[in-house]
């Protein structure tokens, strides 16, 4: 007999961010327009198990795209003024130990031009590639705080099929 899964699918990834209405437009681009809460947290033990110490309240928002409560984004709000101790903005290649968010998307030029005006960069312009398992166009990029995004285009039905098997 098989022992039951000890741990849930994911919940939610939480992204530390420098400006909460930002990261907000940025991921509502992608379809994240359901806040699933919104509130700061005043116990000062929240802002202590992230390393931040005498950080204050952290305002937070999490955001979800519909469905069930799973594949969450969770923005926390960490005020560099207050943190000076801040690690900077992430740029450039990927780097070892980070991770990476991946999404569907309906349409690759819409989406990138979209996220583009919401504060993506990439540099050069992004390249696109293909798994060899299938015939997706890829491309790497990140968001407007440095986060680490991989998007795959499908076409509208498969997506929606994928969905349903879920």
């Amino acid at each position: 007999m098989t022992e039951p899964r000890q741990v849930s699918s994911l919940i939610r990834g939480t992204i530390f961010v420098r400006d909460l209405d930002r990261a907000t437009r940025f991921y509502a681009e992608l379809g994240f327009t359901e806040i699933y809460y919104e509130g700061t947290l005043t116990d000062p033990s929240a802002s202590t198990i992230l390393g931040f110490a005498g950080h204050g309240p952290l305002t937070v928002r999490i955001v979800k795209s519909g469905g069930p409560n799973f594949g969450m984004i969770g923005l926390f709000l960490i005020d560099p003024e207050l943190t000076p101790e801040v690690v900077p903005m992430a740029t450039g290649p990927a780097r070892i130990g980070e991770v990476a968010l991946v999404f569907y998307v309906r349409s690759m030029a819409k989406t990138l031009a979209a996220l583009r005006a919401a504060g993506a960069t990439w540099s050069p312009e992004p390249e696109m590639f293909r798994m060899p398992h299938r015939e997706q166009p890829e491309v790497c990029l990140r968001d407007c705080d440095g986060v680490f995004l991989n998007l795959v285009e499908t076409d509208p039905a498969e997506q929606e099929l994928t969905a349903q098997e879920g």
